[in-house]
């Protein structure tokens, strides 16, 4: 493979660098150029799989151009069990991303309407909350709560970050107690289970929702569905854990389209919204 480089020509190299990235789908296994991805909203043009979406790329299609404002962006996760090699893993999660943790808080407006906005980043670590993603997402209630703000969060998550121990399962709780506060507070959460959300955030604030809406044929669920066949010992229902199955459950609101999500937002949050 060497000696086959050694004769490729710099102009070949270039040429190569600069044909569109191909992606796979997950859905059909068919290949698609990258720039087609995006043009038609990260969704397979074959079979209509939704392919995930990095946290900045889900702002920019929900918030108004120009209204976002971060919140908490340069905080770092720690170490505190010194496990092994997770400084090497927080590194490289943050030079693919461009991201300093999992989640990216902020407020912003969703159709002319202001509004607290989070979404968790699946290309980060899966998507996994330790002590850091909690606290952005404490913080990000507490700025809702003191502005009277309604919260939209978009959750995509594989659970807590074991690497940080019991502190990151400890971000479950208190999660989940911000949330009550913001409830207490007459502030609504909006709450949206993209593919996947499972773990740790699922068993917390992402079924906290006022409203639960859901992306297609998302992955939701506490462990997976391989594990609770072994665990129960029994063949699990067509569907088990897609948003389509905890529709028809009653356990979410409604499924929406990712092109008909920013306009469901809005919609929702102008019932909500006190007057």
């Amino acid at each position: 493979m060497e000696l086959f480089k050694e004769h490729i020509s710099p102009e070949t190299d270039k040429r190569q660098a600069a044909l569109p990235k191909l992606l796979v789908c997950e859905g059909c296994g068919r290949e698609i150029i990258e720039p087609l991805v995006r043009l038609n909203k990260s969704t397979c043009v074959y079979c209509g799989n939704l392919f995930r979406v990095p946290a900045r790329n889900r702002i920019d299609a929900i918030a108004d151009a120009g209204t976002f404002t971060e919140i908490g962006g340069e905080r770092l996760s720690m170490d505190p069990l010194n496990f092994p090699k997770y400084k090497e893993k927080l590194e490289i999660a943050k030079a693919n991303t461009g991201l300093s943790e999992a989640i990216v808080t902020g407020v912003c407006e969703i159709d002319g309407l202001k509004s607290g906005l989070a979404a968790m980043d699946s290309y980060f670590i899966m998507g996994s909350m330790g002590e850091i993603v909690g606290d952005k997402i404490c913080e990000l209630i507490d700025r809702c709560i003191s502005e009277g703000l309604p919260l939209v969060i978009f959750c995509a998550s594989g659970g807590a970050r074991m690497q940080e121990g019991m502190i990151s399962l400890l971000q479950m709780t208190r999660t989940s107690i911000a949330v009550n506060r913001l409830g207490d507070a007459g502030l609504p959460f909006i709450s949206v289970l993209t593919n996947p959300t499972t773990g740790g955030v699922t068993a917390s604030f992402a079924m906290q929702g006022d409203v639960i809406l859901a992306e297609p044929k998302a992955l939701i669920g506490f462990a997976g569905p391989r594990v609770i066949q072994q665990t129960v010992k029994d063949v699990l229902p067509d569907e088990f854990q897609t948003a389509e199955y905890l529709y028809e459950k009653g356990m979410i609101d409604a499924i929406v389209r990712r092109e008909d999500m920013k306009q469901t937002l809005a919609q929702v949050l102008r019932l909500h919204i006190r007057g």
